[in-house]
């Protein structure tokens, strides 16, 4: 049986892609393989030094691309909307790939600019309203796909409706695990919403398995941590690596045949590692009533149409 590689990729020339989180890990491998296929590729990042140099890095590996490089803090809601006036400029107006990459993991209690907790705000609600305010953009030029990267950790997550703000106890895990099943649930309310208007999108989600990335590093030195971020290091030894982490997501973003709702992921070892192929959702990534009330919670708390689709 042949394994997805990103030899299969197809040519992007002609498109446009935006890449949150585009700096460094997965949503760094993603960019430059979707510049190296010739797509525009935006990187939207929060830190502009680091945006910069991982935009230098992408045009030194791959000569001739256009790159373009967009600020964007997700944990910032004014910034979000401002993030998406820019990456409108910066696409001419159409976009046929949004890749909803970025995130955090297992921070200590933190609020948004908002004051929302940082991993929900982060992770489900700025991607959220991101893609809500790129909406006129997408679909404008045929169809177009929006990945949502999401995590193994879903699988032990719920929804809290009584407790998104985490005024009623807070555990790092819980929240990462429910912000990342809240990324499914998005997806799947997306392309209904999608479906049901005849808006030509197609929404996916992609988990990268267990990948060595910076991602788990930040909560320990949060914390003050250090010898906790060191031994996160050391499990690097027994995950793969970011450039085949990246895969699921590229696969999602490419493959021809794929079908909108579809969830991809590694496909050995209880989707920890190998090529892609489509990934197991827990029963609560496939309850429609939540994702429905999530949806509309979550246009409430971002001041967005929950109707705009």
């Amino acid at each position: 049986m042949h394994s997805w590689t990103l030899d299969d990729m197809p040519d992007l020339f002609g498109t446009t892609a935006v890449v949150t989180g585009a700096n460094s890990g997965i949503g760094a491998v993603t960019a430059l393989a979707l510049a190296r296929s010739g797509a525009r590729t935006v990187l939207a990042c929060r830190d502009p030094g680091r945006g910069r140099r991982a935009q230098d890095a992408v045009r030194r590996a791959a000569p001739g691309s256009d790159v373009r490089l967009v600020g964007l803090d997700l944990a910032d809601l004014a910034s979000v909307a401002d993030a998406a006036g820019h990456i409108a400029k910066e696409t001419d107006g159409r976009l046929d790939l949004l890749v909803n990459n970025a995130g955090v993991m297992a921070l200590p209690l933190l609020r948004t600019a908002d004051g929302f907790e940082m991993q929900f705000g982060t992770n489900h609600l700025g991607h959220f309203a991101l893609t809500h305010h790129l909406l006129p953009l997408l679909g404008a030029g045929g169809l177009s796909r929006v990945v949502t990267v999401s995590s193994l950790a879903h699988r032990f997550g719920r929804i809290d409706f009584g407790n998104l703000d985490a005024e009623r106890g807070y555990d790092k895990w819980r929240a990462y695990a429910q912000s990342k099943l809240a990324n499914l649930l998005f997806t799947a309310e997306l392309q209904r919403r999608a479906d049901a208007s005849g808006r030509q999108v197609l929404a996916l989600a992609a988990h990268p398995g267990l990948s060595a990335t910076e991602l788990g590093q930040a909560g320990p030195r949060m914390e003050g941590r250090t010898w906790s971020a060191r031994l996160e290091r050391v499990t690097r030894l027994y995950t793969q690596p970011a450039s085949a982490g990246a895969l699921p997501t590229l696969y999602a973003a490419t493959l021809p045949t794929a079908l909108g709702g579809s969830y991809y992921g590694p496909g050995l070892l209880g989707g920890t590692r190998g090529a892609p192929g489509p990934a197991a959702m827990s029963a609560r990534a496939q309850d429609m009533a939540t994702a429905r009330a999530l949806w509309e919670e979550s246009a409430r708390l971002t001041r967005t149409d929950a109707d705009a689709v």
